[in-house]
This record gives structure tokens, C-alpha cells and sequence, in this order.
């Protein structure tokens, strides 16, 4: 029953750590009963010590991506369970891993190892095709941004690493304490860990405080039609949206001119034809609306599809139309000025199983095209290489045109910053999970990339949530979800490239050199006699 006790607790305080709902100081503490678990089935004299071990960890770990997580259901009850299953099986097998290291070395060594190993297990999740980076432990602060102004310096990844150095040092304490040392004793190592949680915090506020922001600014108008993507968006065509589009724009025209207007990802989803649409009646009715302030620029989200009927231009993201004929489908963005060129970003950063299906030589033959239903956007989505960056009609006005889940990515947002953005526009449709903590999480998890860059957000979205946030993290002013509407605002523009910026997931890369060389020295190296 204690053993069980402890698997439960570790995801309770996992679970009850999450934004947007929970609280992140429990984090600190949050393994140590997962890693009490681990060691009392190390000493024992049970049998089958690993498969115990594994399924007292999956315990843990589902009860933490369930609570966190399960908002996927609302979007395809298979992909939730998908998730959630596969994410707390990986989970699982790291504590296998660590268990297997702390049966041949000291304490100290066997939980260096985990730290690597957890950090090493994040960035595969941030950069393998099956990606899933939600649960990184460092997007956990992502509401308590006065915390974490250093992220500039370490992104999320620092996050991750002061939340395992405190795991380490609260288990410490938990095992001098349950080998008789009297209170007294533990009170070094007690003002040890509350001076390893403390201190960054305190650094973070003088950080926050002490930030002037940039005095040069743009204007950005961000539009919200809430729009419902599982009936009403497919049933619109591009012309009714972009007049519907124009409409909320104009209830802003009493504000200062906007250099930018944000409309959310593939809000023009009646796919248009790629190299033929920028005479199409929408993009005119888009134009039309700039007469009166040809100073303004149109970033929108479009769904693009481009046919193929040469084979040897069918890629691996190409899609089976019939005999003879493919397509390529793309989920883009891009920037309508006045008689301008119209210059295009095509979404890289992809769902699985939505945009993209990973794995393909392996899987194919094996489940089929099975691809999720996500409203409409079943296909293989095509992507580009660099992180485009587009300019205002100001040139020194250059905004990066982030689609959806893409703003989840820390290092792959600083791309856009090292290719000149100065603001970065969040475009995204997070209708598909419904009321739940998904689309607060994703809005929240934006706030991490401003600290990361020292960038402004302008975030606009289909169905809420629409915000300003500021290069501190600060939500500047949002409009509540399904909720059609616009918000205007003043953005500073910054020019300085952050740490982050510059070295992107150090932390992450070190630790992936480390860890295959501490795990293979342990584990063969001769015992001393």
C-alpha cells in the first residue's frame, strides 16, 4: 500500500503543478516519492524488481499526463489515448534506465545520470517526429513569469534542470531523515534546497523590475472571428471570411493605424492554389481594405494545395490524389500589402498524426494511411526549411509569421529572431480541444518564448485566446475564448539577441554528449577491488 501511495502522490503533485490551473512549487518535491518507490524495490529482495519498477512509474506518470493532457480527447479520443499512453511509457523506461545505473554506482552518480538522462528525453521530445514537448518540465513556470526572467539565458531547459537539482536535494533530505538524523541535522541540507529554490526567484524579480523595454513600437491589430472549424470554417468561402475579416478589422479603425492585423492559421481554408491566388477575389477584398492605410500590412493564415503529375516531384509529404496525380498541402501564412509582392511561410513545426505522419517507411505498411480527423485537415502537410520573416511596410518593422504549435518550440522560435523578426506573431485555431485547459495552456506556454527572445507576442486566433504579451511575459490584454472580436495595441520592438537566442538548448546538447559516456562508463567499468 505505501508503494502505491508514493507512485500516486508523485503524479498528484506532478498534475497539481501545471498550468494553468495548479501551482508549480510542489514540483521541487514532486519524484521524490516516485524515487523513495524506486529505491526500496532496489534494496528489496523481490522478484521481477524491473517489471514492478515500470509499472509503478507508468502509474505515476499517467496520472500526470491524464490530468495535464487529456483536453486531446475533445480533438480525437485515439490521439489522447495515443499521447498519454506512449508519453508515460517513455517516462517510465527513463526511471528503468536510472534504476539500472543506481544498482552499479553511489547515489550521487546514479542521479546525475537521471538529471542527463530526463534532459536528454526532453529534447528528443522537442526534435524526434513523434514530438511531444508539452510536458517539458520548464513550461511548468510558464504563468509565473517573475520567476523565470532568466530564461533568456537557459530557455525552458533551465526550468527543467532547477526542478531535477531540486528533486535531488529534497530526496537527500528524505533519506537522511529516514536514517535517524535528528532534525538538527537536517537543517543544513534543508537551507540548502530552499536556498536553491529561493535564489533564482530572487534573481528573476530584480530581472523583471529593473527591464526597460524598447521606446520604438508597432501598432498590431489582432483579429479573433471565432469561427467554428469543425462545420461553419469548411462551409465559408474565402471571400465571406475575408469581408468578415475586414468587418472586425474596421472596429478598430478608430485606433492609432496599425502597422500589422493578425488573422488566425488557415483562416482561409478553402484551399487555394499555390502560384494562382494572388488575384483571387479574397486577396482583392484583403487589398481593398488598405486604400485608406496603404501603411498597413495583412498577415493571415491560408490553406494551400499545389498538384503534382510529374513523379519525379513527389517527396515523402506529397499526398495520393489518383493515377497519376499527387498533391502537396500546405498549412501557411502570409503578407498582403498594398501592390506588394505576396511573400509566404509554409508551417514547419507539424501535430502528429494531424499535419504529419512520422515514421513512414516503418508505419505505412503496418496501420495504412491512418491519419486524425482533426475538422477537416486530414493530409500530409508540406513544410519549408528556413523560418521565414516577414517586413513591414516600415522595414524596420519585421514580424515572424509563428503558425499554431509551432510557438511551442523554443530553439525553433529563436530561428525566426536570429532571421531578423523584432515582434513575433503567434497565428493559431485552438477551437479543435473545446473550453478545456488546452488552448490556455498553449496561450501560456507564449509567454515563454517572449522571455526566451525578449520579443512582444501579438497572438490572434480563431477561437480564444487572442492577447498582446510584452518581452517580459506579461499578458497585455487578451479576448476571452469564443469570443469574436479585435484587439489593437502598441508593441515595443526589440533588436538585442538574447543568450538563448545566440546558444539555443545548450543545456539540452551537453547533456546528450555526456549521458551515453557516463551510462556506458558505469555500466562496464570493472568493479574496484
Amino acid at each position: 500500500m505505501k508503494k502505491l501511495l508514493a507512485v500516486i502522490s508523485s503524479g498528484l503533485l506532478l498534475a497539481l503543478s501545471w498550468p494553468t490551473y495548479g501551482f508549480p512549487l510542489p514540483l521541487f518535491f514532486a519524484f521524490v516519492p516516485l524515487l523513495a518507490y524506486e529505491q526500496r524495490i532496489r534494496t528489496s529482495d523481490i522478484r521481477r524488481k524491473r517489471t514492478q519498477l515500470f509499472f509503478g512509474s507508468y502509474l505515476t506518470f499517467i496520472i500526470w499526463n491524464t490530468f495535464t493532457t487529456s483536453w486531446l480527447w475533445f480533438a480525437d479520443p485515439f490521439g489522447c489515448l495515443f499521447a498519454i499512453g506512449v508519453n508515460s511509457a517513455l517516462m517510465a523506461v527513463l526511471i528503468l534506465f536510472y534504476h539500472s545505473v543506481a544498482k552499479r554506482t553511489n547515489a550521487f552518480r546514479s542521479l546525475v545520470f537521471l538529471i542527463l538522462l530526463w534532459l536528454c528525453f526532453e529534447k528528443l521530445h522537442l526534435s524526434w517526429e513523434f514530438s511531444w514537448p508539452w510536458l517539458n518540465l520548464g513550461n511548468a513556470f510558464s504563468e509565473q513569469i517573475t520567476w523565470i526572467q532568466w530564461y533568456e539565458y537557459t530557455g525552458t531547459f533551465g526550468g527543467t534542470l532547477w526542478v531535477w537539482i531540486g528533486n535531488v536535494l529534497a530526496f537527500r533530505i528524505y533519506n537522511k531523515y529516514n536514517s535517524g538524523d535528528r532534525v538538527k541535522g537536517l537543517k543544513k541540507p534543508g537551507l540548502i534546497l530552499v536556498s536553491w529554490i529561493v535564489m533564482p526567484i530572487a534573481i528573476s524579480m530584480v530581472m523583471f523590475y529593473n527591464y526597460k523595454p524598447s521606446h520604438d513600437t508597432v501598432a498590431i491589430t489582432v483579429l479573433q472571428p471565432n469561427i467554428d472549424p469543425y462545420e461553419e470554417k469548411y462551409q465559408l468561402s474565402n471571400l465571406e471570411i475575408a469581408k468578415t475579416l475586414v468587418e472586425l478589422a474596421d472596429t478598430k479603425n478608430t485606433d492609432a493605424t496599425p502597422d500589422f492585423i493578425l488573422a488566425p492559421e488557415t483562416v482561409f481554408a478553402d484551399n487555394a492554389r499555390l502560384g494562382k491566388f494572388a488575384d483571387s477575389d479574397f486577396i482583392n477584398e484583403l487589398k481593398k481594405s488598405l486604400y485608406t492605410q496603404p501603411k498597413t500590412s495583412w498577415l493571415t493564415g491560408i490553406a494551400f494545395i499545389e498538384f503534382i503529375n510529374d513523379p519525379t516531384k513527389v517527396t515523402e509529404q506529397s499526398n495520393f490524389y489518383r493515377k497519376g496525380i499527387w498533391y502537396n498541402d500546405y498549412n501557411s501564412a502570409i503578407l498582403i500589402q498594398d501592390n506588394a509582392e505576396i511573400p509566404m511561410y509554409h508551417k514547419s513545426k507539424l501535430v502528429v498524426g494531424v499535419e504529419n505522419f512520422p515514421y513512414q517507411s516503418v508505419l505505412k505498411p503496418i496501420i495504412g494511411d491512418a491519419m486524425i480527423d482533426l475538422g477537416g485537415t486530414v493530409a500530409m502537410k508540406t513544410t519549408q526549411d528556413t523560418r521565414a520573416v516577414f517586413t513591414g511596410t516600415n522595414e524596420a518593422h519585421k514580424i515572424a509569421p509563428i503558425i499554431c504549435y509551432e510557438s511551442v518550440y523554443g530553439e525553433f522560435v529563436t530561428e525566426y529572431v536570429r532571421n531578423g523578426a523584432n515582434v513575433l506573431g503567434i497565428i493559431t485555431n485552438d477551437a479543435w480541444w473545446g473550453n478545456t485547459q488546452g488552448h490556455q495552456q498553449h496561450l501560456s506556454y507564449a509567454r515563454l518564448r517572449a522571455i526566451e527572445t525578449r520579443r512582444s507576442i501579438a497572438r490572434s486566433a480563431n477561437t480564444g485566446i487572442s492577447a498582446f504579451i510584452n518581452p517580459k511575459g506579461e499578458l497585455l490584454s487578451s479576448l476571452p475564448y469564443d469570443t469574436q472580436g479585435a484587439l489593437s495595441s502598441q508593441l515595443p520592438l526589440e533588436t538585442k539577441e538574447t543568450f538563448y537566442v545566440v546558444a539555443g538548448d545548450y543545456l539540452a546538447r551537453i547533456a546528450i554528449f555526456i549521458t551515453p559516456l557516463m551510462f556506458l562508463i558505469i555500466r562496464f567499468r570493472k568493479p574496484r577491488i
